[in-house]
């Protein structure tokens, strides 16, 4: 598999891809690969590279942050961009093209792969993120992004691909001429090691710097933390990933852990997770990444849309803050069954039923 990527975000300037990877070349008009070195060959994306690696993450994010809007969901691919990839998918036409979100379904305008069999990739559907940010009061790039500006996007595809079930219902109904096949993250269980033991008064999130997670974290920290801290004194929460340096200052309690090579020891070591997310769409991987480890999970309804249906998800929902706050305590009271967890990922997630559809597309 060739891998070609419009916009670079290395941890580095230069970094070395893993020994026996998948894929037989990365390159972009912004890459250079040798052996198993890619280089950031633009001096922007090799300084923006460095920057991430070494500023603390909610410095970073500021340097990011272009003026005039809250959050970016995506940038559309250019037309130097996309010519460039063309070229080089004319000279050794593949068997597929698999285009990951809208933002690069313009590649398809290209003559060379007129003809070729593509999927487009679609994680969310983002004109209804892009409403939910925009009725949040969050100024959002690009600024304008109905259904019909996604639908048409889409359908340059020859199959659209879906994270999740109802998100496939509405792609069917915006494209009704392109079939539509859903494919969730996969996860595999991770059950918690014999003599590891949970903190029965320890929460957990993780997280990235992402908007979304921010917005839920100071609706957690300013309307529930204060009033589980009076319940639970010794109530403890880590952060995991960017968004904890990211928020700026956290309450009493809260750890931040930062990037962590390993999820298992932090969700191992806790009693539950929350997901207390009001924006969104597409499938919250953080709630499989619970799971998967034998937490539970309180979330808000828009954190859980998108998890398969099932009798007993290892989810607990509310959406306001009394509500919230109550449930976490009666949570941790009750201490749910890590094997129910484990056994909501094996029923739903496991690789070969999750890709099945996608590998049916590919083969036929």
């Amino acid at each position: 598999m060739d891998v070609y990527l419009t916009r670079p975000r290395l941890p580095l300037p230069v970094m070395r891809l893993a020994k026996g990877g998948p894929f037989a070349s990365v390159s972009g008009p912004r890459l250079m690969q040798a052996g198993r070195f890619l280089t950031a060959t633009e001096p922007r994306a090799a300084a923006a590279a460095l920057a991430r690696a070494m500023l603390p993450g909610g410095l970073w994010r500021g340097r990011r942050q272009a003026p005039g809007h809250d959050v970016v969901l995506g940038a559309f691919i250019s037309d130097d961009e996309a010519a460039w990839i063309g070229a080089r998918i004319a000279a050794a036409p593949p068997d597929f093209i698999l285009i990951d979100t809208i933002f690069r379904a313009g590649l398809l305008d290209q003559p060379a792969l007129r003809g070729l069999p593509s999927v487009v990739l679609t994680h969310d559907l983002f004109h209804r993120r892009h409403a939910a940010l925009k009725m949040a009061g969050y100024r959002v790039e690009p600024r304008v992004l109905t259904r019909l500006d996604e639908a048409a996007l889409l359908d340059r595809a020859g199959t659209i691909v879906a994270i999740q079930s109802e998100e496939a219902a509405f792609l069917r109904d915006m494209c009704p001429e392109r079939p539509v096949v859903t494919v969730p993250m996969p996860a595999a269980a991770h059950p918690r090691p014999q003599g590891v033991r949970r903190d029965p008064d320890r929460l957990v999130f993780v997280g990235s710097d992402t908007l979304p997670n921010l917005d839920g974290l100071r609706w957690f920290f300013e309307a529930i933390w204060p009033g589980l801290r009076a319940a639970r004194p010794q109530i403890a929460l880590d952060l995991a990933g960017d968004c904890g340096h990211a928020i700026g200052r956290v309450p009493p309690g809260v750890r931040r852990l930062g990037r962590v090579v390993d999820l298992a020891p932090a969700l191992h070591g806790a009693a539950l997770a929350i997901a207390p997310l009001r924006t969104g769409s597409g499938l919250k991987v953080k709630l499989l990444d619970y799971a998967r480890h034998g937490l539970w999970t309180v979330a808000t309804n828009e954190a859980r849309t998108g998890l398969a249906s099932d009798s007993r998800p290892p989810i607990f929902v509310a959406d306001q803050p009394a509500t919230f706050g109550a449930t976490i305590l009666a949570a941790l009271a009750q201490k749910p069954i890590e094997a129910d967890a484990l056994a909501f990922i094996s029923r739903h997630y496991a690789a070969a039923q999750v890709f099945a559809p996608l590998t049916d597309l590919l083969v036929a």
